[in-house]
């Protein structure tokens, strides 16, 4: 397993190579370069702008820049934000631990809801429950994550007045765990509405059609009980291809967590990178963007290793 995980690094380092050229030529052939926000500021002379393209290096060919930009990425660099003139590494760093708080929470909460209701679901095919799950499935595929949060926001922040409209914490009042709660459980319950809908409906194909497979009925006739059953052969069997949906769709895990952020003011990763976005601080983009598919990549390796696991007939030649 071990010499499988470190093949599997090994055969990303030319995918992350690849990466890194792509987000570089996006960002340098965006309309406005990484310098537009100073253009056109009677405060800046064109001699002043000379300068700063020379500092940063933008004076210099792109196959240049692009091997000097590798060589401060090796070094843990990601250079400086050209908004608040403050390393991009803080920057991520201080968002990163509460949008990994918010998609880890949102992870837990969906599977928790997902397993249950899928694994019921299939159970009792064509029951009143079987209906109310589809349709709330269907319903959280066809709601657009940013409509969700804007009608959420409508309901329970305009009208109801229960919960905030946005942020993490109220701003001039001390730390409280229960102000940290109440701030959570729109963007949450949002993250979470979208990814339960998407993998309820995923497990309860799984498992319908392991249900009909020839060891389950030879493990009822053998008089195993029903909760020995689900846990270890139906749930296990029924979960590899929702662990490969959940790796192959982490990117939209991710992608929803942007709009999350984004619509409820929250401060985290995707909030900061669509401030950079707006702002064209193009070193923090570039940064963010990075981060993200250095994550998806990681959790696709993660997928590959959780399939022996679930399945002990997988094994990886080497490994």
């Amino acid at each position: 397993m071990a010499r499988y995980a470190l093949r599997r690094v090994l055969q990303a380092m030319p995918l992350l190579l690849g990466i890194t050229l792509g987000i570089f030529l996006l960002i340098r052939l965006v309309p406005g370069g990484p310098l537009s926000a100073y253009e056109g500021n009677p405060d800046v002379t064109p001699q002043d702008l000379a300068r700063l393209r020379q500092q940063l290096g933008l004076d210099a060919p792109l196959p240049v820049q692009y091997v000097r930009w590798l060589g401060r990425l090796g070094r843990g660099d990601l250079g400086w934000s050209l908004v608040s003139h403050r390393p991009v590494t803080s920057m991520i760093g201080e968002r990163l631990g509460n949008t990994a708080y918010l998609m880890g929470l949102a992870l837990v909460l969906t599977f928790a809801i997902a397993l249950p209701a899928g694994i019921i679901s299939a159970r009792r095919q064509y029951s009143w429950f079987d209906h109310a799950v589809t349709t709330m499935s269907f319903a959280g595929f066809s709601m657009p994550t940013f409509w969700s949060g804007l009608l959420a926001i409508l309901v329970f922040s305009v009208w109801l007045r229960w919960l905030p409209a946005g942020g993490m914490y109220t701003v001039g009042e001390a730390f409280s765990l229960a102000d940290l709660l109440r701030h959570l459980v729109l963007p949450l319950g949002i993250l979470t509405l979208f990814s339960a809908a998407r993998y309820t409906r995923y497990l309860r194909a799984s498992m319908l059609e392991v249900l009909g497979q020839d060891y389950i009925a030879t493990a009822r006739a053998k008089g195993i009980g029903t909760r020995r059953i689900i846990l270890h052969h139906l749930l296990p069997n029924s979960l590899i291809p929702v662990v490969t949906v959940v790796g192959l769709q982490f990117g939209g895990l991710i992608g929803g967590a942007v709009v999350t952020e984004t619509v409820f003011n929250y401060p985290g990763l995707g909030r900061l990178t669509v401030d950079s976005i707006f702002a064209r601080d193009y070193p923090v983009v570039q940064g963010a963007i990075l981060f993200a598919a250095l994550a998806f990549m990681l959790i696709n390796v993660l997928t590959d290793l959780l399939y022996a696991y679930l399945d002990p007939r997988i094994r990886y030649g080497g490994a």
